[in-house]
């Protein structure tokens, strides 16, 4: 499966950002075979539309699961309509995050976790 973290940096050992949104860097994971790829996300210096954009952008490379700390409704509202599912609360490295999820220890989530424009404040 292909998921998508959001990541303070370009590596599966970087941590998980907690920000969707304006999280630095997505990456793209094939869970199965752990290849990945770094994309850094256009949204993080937005002035607005953070959310929308950055799920726009994991739609568009073909993400089917994202694992984040936190989703706002914005975001959360493009997830749903692209049929993605959405883990949250995660922290830690973002290798850990993907075992987590391997070992079944997510669950999805239906709704925002935030408030919108909740990512500025950090």
């Amino acid at each position: 499966m292909k998921l998508c973290i959001s990541s303070y940096g370009n590596d599966l050992e970087s941590n998980v950002d907690p920000r969707f949104g304006r999280s630095r860097v997505f990456l793209f994971v094939d869970s199965e075979t752990m290849e990945y790829e770094a994309v850094e996300n256009p949204g993080m210096t937005a002035g607005g539309g953070a959310g929308t954009q950055a799920a726009q952008l994991v739609a568009n490379n073909g993400a089917e699961a994202v694992l984040t700390g936190n989703v706002g409704p914005n975001a959360d509202n493009v997830l749903n309509a692209a049929n993605i599912k959405v883990y949250i609360g995660l922290t830690g490295t973002c290798r850990d995050a993907i075992d987590k999820y391997k070992k079944g220890e997510l669950q999805t989530v239906n709704g925002p976790s935030v408030s919108r424009h909740a990512g500025i404040r950090d």
